[in-house]
């Protein structure tokens, strides 16, 4: 399963943790280390061209579509 969401196309990205509260040594410049932001997918049945496909979605889309099935 990929880490990509099939409406938005939302995916992992790179970033970086700052240690904000850090010694005497690194006073003029904190200590940063890298790490990665993960979408937070959810597996979903969509109808897709006729079709019902698993289909792996952010919670922002899968909200939205939910808004429009109750409408």
């Amino acid at each position: 399963m990929s880490k990509v969401c099939y409406i938005c196309g939302k995916s992992t990205v790179a970033g970086k943790n700052i240690q904000h509260k850090h010694s005497e040594g690194w006073r003029f410049k904190a200590p940063k280390t890298n790490r990665t932001f993960k979408p937070n997918l959810k597996k979903v049945r969509l109808d897709v061209d006729g079709k019902v496909m698993n289909v792996t979605v952010c919670m922002k889309c899968y909200k939205k579509l939910r808004k429009e099935q109750e409408v």
